[in-house]
């Protein structure tokens, strides 16, 4: 599946100026928080997916939260890529044999390497990594940028109420 970008990446760095503006703050000087949103976000993306609850029956949130949840690490992910002008028009993702479960570890660890060394091809292995959770969950590209376009609308009025 082809991912196409270009626009998600204008608007957060619209969204990123904002917050730097009313926060006084700048890429460098956030880059590791960041980096830790983006490991919060995608916990609490597996924590809406239920994947790894082998304790429970109950299935997975409502389709409206776990794209709220995705939508929020995709923020962080846009962010950092801009932080580090690792800017791409589209990324094409590949389903592999990975369970939800393991594929969402991956993205974990996948995400601590591109902490550790910030090579663009790093980055690019943990965006691609979380993009393929989301069509492992059967979701589609347009539902995921829809999510996002929402959370950016509640994001900028955090901004302008003093969230």
């Amino acid at each position: 599946m082809i991912c196409d970008l270009k626009d998600l990446y204008i608007k957060q760095r619209e969204l990123d100026s904002e917050i730097a503006k009313n926060h006084n703050v700048t890429y460098e000087s956030t880059r590791n928080k960041r980096t830790l949103s983006l490991l919060v976000e995608l916990g609490e993306f597996a924590n809406a997916t239920r994947t790894f609850k082998y304790w429970s029956n109950k299935g997975p949130e409502s389709k409206e939260r776990v794209l709220d949840e995705f939508a929020d690490g995709l923020h962080f992910l846009l962010s950092l890529g801009i932080d580090q002008n690792y800017i791409v028009d589209e990324i094409e993702v590949e389903d592999d044999e990975l369970s939800l479960t393991d594929n969402l570890l991956k993205t974990y660890e996948l995400t601590s390497i591109f902490y550790q060394s910030q090579t663009e091809s790093n980055y690019l292995a943990a965006f691609s990594s979380y993009l393929r959770a989301l069509f492992k969950l059967g979701y589609g590209w347009g539902e995921a940028k829809e999510a996002y376009y929402l959370k950016l609308k509640e994001n900028h009025v955090r901004q302008e109420t003093n969230y």
